[in-house]
């Protein structure tokens, strides 16, 4: 018996042809069927409606598949009825928990694993460009490129400063080694606290010390999951908090942040700067004041995007896929209790 695996979002031929050439795995694939991705490594397309002709034949894969490469954006809400055949999905990305919630297939029975690890490196590398943004006045030089206005200034150095981690699982064991590298001190939180992760910071608390890591950043950089206990997790206290100057950068999800409060401390020069990845809402509308304010640095939720993403998610799902098929256990189960 073959594992029937079809991929939900668009895949280049040669990853497509690397995933149905696993032992033991037949694949299902149309991209006519699917949005069409705007840029690389896109998983959710532009606007898409099928033809009733096209949706018949989508959802007779569906009620073939087993295994899914990636959601099924189309069919969020009623997707466990239509393929009852469905066993696993492989996510393409890490924060999943909320859609699940959303659409109610966290009560499903069917397994989830996460891009955990994936996106790692390029979120460790905007963050490096968000600080060196802030520390280097990258929107100055701008400005005095475009009026042509040769006046020199004085920047400040990473090397020495404090980098602050809420959340150091993969992609936060991956800043702070990049920031180590720089020559910063690095402070951090976590939900549980190893002996392995504080081989990589210079101070390491849980949840209680939180507090301490906001106080003694000077780049604050929040990689935690949309939960109960991280919603507003940044409010105003944690930012006035803050050393004045300090900078804040997100790639956690919006609404960890209080943006009004946020506002004003950007506003009143408490804060110098905030790199968004991730905004509350998203998209972030275009009458928001943060767009326009000098010390903000947007980023449209892709800072972990990069040409290369595909071929590092079918790496981790052929994996997952020889696991599977030998009834063994899957990398990066995403765990439901985390929710609450």
């Amino acid at each position: 018996m073959s594992v029937t695996v079809l991929i939900a979002s668009y895949l280049e031929p040669e990853h497509v042809a690397r995933v149905a050439a696993i032992e033991g795995v037949r694949v299902l694939y149309d991209p006519a069927l699917l949005p069409k991705p705007r840029y690389p490594a896109d998983h959710h397309g532009g606007p898409f409606e099928r033809s009733q002709q096209d949706e018949r034949r989508w959802r007779a894969l569906l009620a073939e598949a087993e295994v899914l490469f990636d959601f099924d954006f189309t069919h969020m809400n009623d997707l466990p009825g239509l393929a009852p055949n469905l066993r696993w999905i492989q996510a393409t990305s890490a924060g999943i928990g909320q859609t699940l919630v959303r659409t109610g297939l966290i009560r499903s029975s069917i397994v989830f694993t996460t891009a955990s690890g994936v996106h790692a490196a390029p979120l460790a590398e905007f963050v490096i460009l968000a600080m060196l943004y802030f520390a280097k006045n990258v929107p100055l030089l701008i400005r005095d490129q475009a009026a042509h206005r040769w006046e020199r200034y004085s920047g400040r150095q990473l090397r020495g400063s404090t980098a602050g981690i809420i959340g150091l699982g993969r992609v936060g064991r991956e800043i702070a080694r990049s920031c180590r590298a720089l020559g910063m001190r690095v402070v951090a939180a976590k939900r549980t606290v190893s002996d392995r992760d504080a081989e990589d910071v210079d101070l390491l608390v849980p949840p209680a010390g939180v507090a301490t890591v906001i106080r003694e950043s000077d780049a604050l950089v929040l990689i935690v999951p949309h939960t109960a206990e991280t919603e507003g997790l940044i409010g105003e206290r944690a930012l006035r908090s803050m050393k004045r100057g300090a900078v804040l950068i997100n790639i956690a999800r919006g609404v960890v942040v209080d943006h009004q409060a946020l506002l004003a401390a950007l506003r009143d020069g408490h804060l110098g700067g905030a790199a968004l990845d991730v905004t509350t809402p998203e998209p972030l509308p275009a009458d928001s004041p943060l767009w326009d304010l000098p010390n903000v640095l947007i980023c449209p939720h892709s800072a972990s995007t990069v040409d290369n993403e595909n071929a590092k998610l079918t790496d981790l799902f052929c994996e997952n896929l020889r696991r599977y098929v030998r009834g063994q256990e899957l990398l990066n189960v995403f765990d439901r209790e985390r929710l609450y």
